[in-house]
């Protein structure tokens, strides 16, 4: 029987193995793939949209893109980078196992454009980001172009994936794979020779700026994704506050994803230090925080 087929019962612990982990990848040394049971959020989820994870009674609660959906399967795809204890918990998840929450799908989806070319930069884990863009842009006929990177080879997740939707071009720091460089460097000379009309980018936040600096002489309008700073994912905490047009937004109500001609990221960069001493804190055995891995949890 279904999780959502189950009638309903107060016993709370009927409910554990609602979010079944069905599927497990490990993509590079810290980050993980998991396909889990979430069949309402993944008949209704679009592109930019993310959950809020919770593992188990007393767990932090988590915010997560959807990296990928299968609503025939009733799947949700999670790509979960191991940065403190909760999310190393997450990783730690083995097929079988299950997930007490998923809440979702939240945020804003993606500003899709219906016709014309498009170019994907994912760094890292943002890869995972940009590909529920590149599919629905995809399915609507855009021509799409798509450029990734990571550190070395076995950093660089989800090209297979991005293929399916047009040219994939990797980078890679040292050269182990692909071209040696950044993801801005290739970008450059697309910008340089093709007509694109729109750029989406999801990575990490200095990476971001500099594909949003890079478009800007271009007049290439740019999309850029803001879920790293994302705390609790409902603008309680205000932790993801971000300037954004001169105007004070948050990440994950206005969100998460913003015209990156028009975020100030020097404020959002300095926003990002502001949890790295806790995480560090919370992979100590010692520590008591239970609420201390809450930054850079989206992939």
């Amino acid at each position: 029987m279904t999780p959502e087929k189950r009638p309903f019962s107060h016993n709370l612990s009927y409910y554990e193995d609602m979010h079944l982990v069905v599927a497990k990848t490990r993509l590079s040394e810290n980050v993980v793939r998991l396909d889990v049971s979430a069949p309402r959020i993944a008949e209704v989820r679009q592109p930019g949209q993310f959950v809020i994870v919770r593992l188990g009674e007393g767990a932090e609660r988590i915010p997560l893109t959807i990296a990928d959906a299968d609503s025939d399967a009733g799947t949700l795809t999670l790509v979960i980078q191991a940065v403190g204890k909760s999310t190393k918990d997450l990783t730690s998840l083995e097929v079988g196992d299950s997930i007490t929450d998923i809440a979702g799908p939240l945020g804003h989806p993606t500003e899709l454009i219906t016709s014309g070319r498009a170019l994907c930069i994912g760094g890292g884990v943002g890869t995972a980001v940009v590909h529920p863009i590149a599919q629905e842009l995809f399915s609507r006929g855009v021509d799409v172009m798509s450029v990734i990177g990571g550190r070395a080879r076995d950093f660089v997740i989800f090209e297979n994936e991005l293929f399916r939707f047009g040219d994939v071009i990797v980078c890679t720091d040292d050269g182990s794979y692909g071209k040696k460089g950044l993801v801005t460097s290739v970008a450059q000379d697309i910008l340089a020779n093709s007509e694109i009309d729109i750029v989406y980018t999801a990575g990490p936040v200095p990476m971001m700026r500099a594909v949003a600096n890079l478009t800007r002489p271009f007049g290439v309008k740019t999309i850029v994704s803001l879920n790293p700073v994302m705390v609790d994912g409902t603008g309680m905490c205000g932790g993801c506050r971000v300037s954004v047009g001169g105007q004070t937004l948050f990440a994950c109500v206005d969100g998460p994803e913003f015209d990156g001609h028009e975020v100030d990221f020097e404020m959002l960069m300095d926003r990002l230090t502001t949890y790295r001493t806790a995480e560090k804190q919370s992979l100590n055995p010692n520590c008591q925080s239970r609420h201390a891995s809450v930054s850079t949890h989206l992939p």
